[in-house]
C-alpha cells in the first residue's frame, strides 16, 4: 500500500513539475518574442517615413555619428516619436495590468474607471488656461491622477471596493471630468484649442526629446516597485482575506500599488494625451499569450508598448489619411469594451 502511494504520488509530483516547465517555457518564448517585436517596430519607426532610410543610416544617427538628411529627421524627429511610444506604452500597459489584477476585474483600468480622465482635465486646463509648460503640466496631471484616484477609491471604499462598486464610481467621475474637458475647449482660444484637440485624441505627433527624461524616469523608477510586488499582487487577486492569510499587508500593498500605477498612467497621459484602451487592452492580451499562472506585468508592459508602436505606424502609413494613435487604439479596443460589457451585464443577469 505504501509503495502504490508513493509511485502515485511521485507520478503527481512529476506532473506538477513537467506543468511548471511548460508555463515557464511558454513564459520566456512569449517575453522573447514580444521583445523582438518591440525591437523590429522600434526600428520601423525610425526607418520608414517621406524617406525611408537604410537600417545602416539608422545605426549611424543611434551611436552618434553624422548622416546628411538622417541625423536631423531620424535623431530630432522620429527618435523622440519612438522612445515616447515605447514609454508610454509600458506606462499604460503596467498600469492597466496592475488595476485589473489587483481589482479582480478586466473593466478596471485607469482609463475606464476614470483616472486618466483627472489627468486630461488637469492637462488641458495647465494648455489651454495657465498655459504651463510639459514639465508643470505633467505635476499637474500627476497630481489631478492621484487626486482622482483617491476620490474614487474612498467614495467607493463603503461598499466592494474592488468590484463594481467602484468601476462604476469611477465611470461616473471619469464622465463628470470628461464633461471639464468639453468645457474648457469649448472656452479655449482658436490658438490653444487645435493643441488641446490633438493632444486629447492621444497622440505622439510633436513628440520632442526634452519630454522623454520625465516619463523615462517614471517608468524605471515605477515599474520595478510593481515588479517587486508582483507576489502580493498575485496574493491580491485571490481576495483580501487569502492575502492576509498569506501573509500579505493588503492596506498597505494596496495603496502602493495604486499610487505606482496611477502615477504610471498620468505620466504617460500628460505625455502623450489619454491614448485609448492601451491600459485596458495589454493586460488581457499578456494573458492570453504567456497563459495562466503566471505574472503578467513584464508581458503587459512589453504588449502596451507594441500596441502604441503598431498602432501609430498603422496610423501614419495604412491609411490616405494620417490618424493620430489614440484613433487607431480606440477602433481596437472598443468592441472588445462592448464584449466585456455584454458578458459582464449577462452574467449578472443569471446570477
Amino acid at each position: 500500500m505504501t509503495t502504490v502511494l508513493s509511485h502515485v504520488t511521485d507520478a503527481h509530483l512529476d506532473q506538477v513539475r513537467s506543468g511548471r516547465l511548460r508555463r515557464r517555457r511558454r513564459r520566456v518564448i512569449a517575453l522573447w518574442t514580444m521583445a523582438v517585436v518591440l525591437v523590429a517596430l522600434f526600428g520601423a519607426m525610425l526607418m520608414l517615413g517621406n524617406t525611408v532610410y537604410p537600417l545602416s543610416d539608422v545605426l549611424a544617427v543611434l551611436t552618434g555619428q553624422k548622416v546628411p538628411g538622417a541625423s536631423f529627421t531620424v535623431g530630432t524627429l522620429r527618435l523622440p516619436r519612438a522612445l515616447t511610444g515605447v514609454l508610454a506604452g509600458i506606462a499604460f500597459g503596467v498600469a492597466g495590468a496592475t488595476f485589473q489584477t489587483m481589482l479582480r476585474n478586466p473593466l478596471a483600468s485607469p482609463d475606464v474607471i476614470g483616472i486618466t480622465a483627472g489627468a486630461s482635465a488637469a492637462s488641458v486646463f495647465a494648455l489651454v488656461v495657465l498655459h504651463w509648460g510639459s514639465g508643470a503640466t505633467m505635476a499637474l496631471a500627476l497630481v489631478a491622477g492621484v487626486g482622482t484616484a483617491a476620490v474614487i477609491y474612498l467614495t467607493a471604499r463603503g461598499g466592494d471596493a474592488t468590484g463594481g462598486r467602484l468601476i462604476l464610481i469611477g465611470i461616473g467621475v471619469g464622465a463628470m471630468l470628461d464633461a471639464v474637458v468639453a468645457f474648457l475647449l469649448l472656452r479655449a482660444a482658436v490658438w490653444d484649442l487645435a493643441v488641446a484637440t490633438r493632444w486629447m485624441t492621444g497622440s505622439l505627433n510633436g513628440s520632442r526629446m526634452e519630454d522623454v527624461p520625465p516619463l523615462a524616469i517614471a517608468v524605471a523608477v515605477l515599474v520595478p516597485v510593481v515588479l517587486l510586488r508582483g507576489r502580493d499582487l498575485g496574493a491580491l487577486e485571490l481576495g483580501d482575506a487569502s492575502a492576509t492569510a498569506l501573509g500579505v499587508r493588503v492596506d498597505r500593498t494596496r495603496v502602493v500599488l495604486i499610487v505606482a500605477a496611477v502615477a504610471l498612467a498620468c505620466f504617460a497621459t500628460a505625455t502623450t494625451g489619454p491614448i485609448a484602451f492601451v491600459a485596458f487592452l495589454a493586460g488581457p492580451i499578456a494573458a492570453r499569450i504567456v497563459g495562466p499562472g503566471t505574472s503578467v506585468i513584464l508581458p503587459a508592459a512589453l504588449t502596451g508598448a507594441v500596441l502604441v508602436l503598431a498602432a501609430d505606424l498603422l496610423g501614419q502609413f495604412a491609411f490616405d489619411t494620417k490618424f493620430p494613435v489614440g484613433v487607431i487604439t480606440g477602433i481596437l479596443g472598443a468592441p472588445y469594451l462592448i464584449y466585456l460589457l455584454v458578458r459582464t451585464s449577462r452574467r449578472g443577469g443569471s446570477s
